[in-house]
């Protein structure tokens, strides 16, 4: 009899989200008539840009006729026009890359996962706790050893290195998911210098960079000196432009970074990358492509700002709830998540069930996120204006009995 991957038996038994579906979902069958407000799953609610439609059915009628058709892109990064917007968009910040180290892939969370398929099993991953959960997953799979640096209340939920551990790959987020801390430049260049000293992989995940409106705090792991060297950065149009039912994104990988091989050389890791997605990815479509080049287009960028402004307006909605609460937060301003203390010391789970029993709302345990985030709880601001006001006067009903 064939035999199973022994990673997988390491596993916990059941996705965070499947969970959390599971029990909302035994809630609405019981109440079938209520109105439940989600708050849980970072999907977003406001429609494609209207200039990235547009650009999506021009291409969707180029694939219709002869002449513009086109099958395969044959290169294995994504189309030309494509990153150099991505490199275009970088230079707008201040971050210089060349279209030829950006990847356009099928979204952050691809990436995030599969990027371990070039790291040798026996490399040591550091994961900061609490961790968006494909981090930990995909390495357990992969037969790796996790480790965790505690980001806690007492360190803003920013946590930093640990001298005693040398680990091969380092996953970091900012702004967080699913805390909503963002790195100061001060503090990713101590663990980028960490990163340089270790022969470490940053692995930076900026899916929410977009969120970030204090011009203080970096966007890319790229503003910090010396991350060429040792970091790769994963971007995702999900929540940016709403592509979350779209797919699409990009990862950076600077032409100097290398990897160490069995014998002791040196390798590329875009090289490696590259070779990887030859065997298992054959891109993203090119009516997909087309749409996010126009997300990076003048016109692009003020739309999808615009939907970033109604997001982030929710989160003040939120983060002025608990404000008045008296609850203690962190997120809701440069990040689109609030993460909070659950009250009265409850566990995640016992509070997520009291706040879909008694106020019909669905957050997040911020227990399913690691040992840390129990006792707190995530909320997104990613749903309509009308139900974040209705689901915080709900919880603020229920939080000041």
């Amino acid at each position: 009899m064939a035999k199973m991957n022994p990673g997988f038996l390491n596993l916990k038994k059941s996705y965070l989200f499947i969970e959390i579906g599971k029990r909302v979902r035994e809630y609405i069958a019981a109440h079938p008539d209520n109105k439940i407000i989600k708050m849980g799953i970072g999907d977003v609610t406001q429609p494609l840009a209207p200039v990235v439609v547009a650009a999506m059915k021009k291409a969707a009628d180029e694939m219709g006729v002869k002449e513009t058709f086109r099958g395969y892109e044959d290169s294995g990064k994504g189309y030309d026009f494509l990153r150099e917007a991505v490199a275009g968009y970088y230079k707008s910040f201040g971050v210089t890359v060349s279209p030829e180290e950006v990847l356009i892939s099928d979204g952050a969370k691809s990436d995030c996962g599969n990027i371990g398929d070039i790291f040798s099993e026996n490399e040591d991953v550091v994961v900061t706790d609490p961790a968006y959960p494909v981090y930990v997953d995909s390495n357990v799979m992969g037969g790796r050893t996790v480790h965790y640096v505690n980001s806690t209340e007492d360190n803003g939920f920013a946590a930093m290195p640990d001298e005693s551990m040398k680990p091969g790959l380092i996953y970091l987020c900012s702004p967080n998911n699913p805390t909503g801390s963002v790195y100061t430049k001060e503090q990713l260049k101590v663990w980028v210098d960490y990163a340089i000293k270790n022969k470490s992989v940053i692995i930076f995940d900026a899916a929410y960079e977009a969120f970030i409106s204090d011009e203080t705090l970096p966007r890319s792991i790229f503003q910090i000196e010396g991350a060429r060297k040792c970091a790769i950065e994963i971007c995702s149009l999900s929540k940016t432009a709403g592509f979350t039912g779209t797919r699409c994104g990009y990862t950076v990988i600077p032409e100097e970074l290398m990897l160490e091989t069995p014998t002791g050389e040196e390798i590329s890791f875009m090289q490696l990358w590259c070779r990887r997605q030859g065997s298992k990815f054959n891109g993203v479509s090119y009516p997909v492509q087309r749409a996010a080049e126009a997300v990076f287009t003048e016109e692009g960028y003020k739309q999808t700002r615009a939907t970033i402004a109604y997001y982030m307006q929710n989160a003040k909605v939120m983060s002025e709830t608990f404000d008045e609460l008296g609850i203690k937060y962190t997120g809701g301003k440069n990040s689109p998540y609030i993460w909070f203390k659950c009250p009265d010391g409850m566990d995640s789970w016992t509070f997520f069930d009291k706040l879909l029993n008694e106020a019909e709302v669905v957050g997040t345990p911020g227990a399913g996120f690691g040992k840390n985030g129990d006792g707190w709880f995530r909320l997104t601001a990613f749903g309509t204006h009308e139900n974040t006001v209705e689901a915080m006067q709900r919880v603020k009903k229920l939080l000041s009995k």
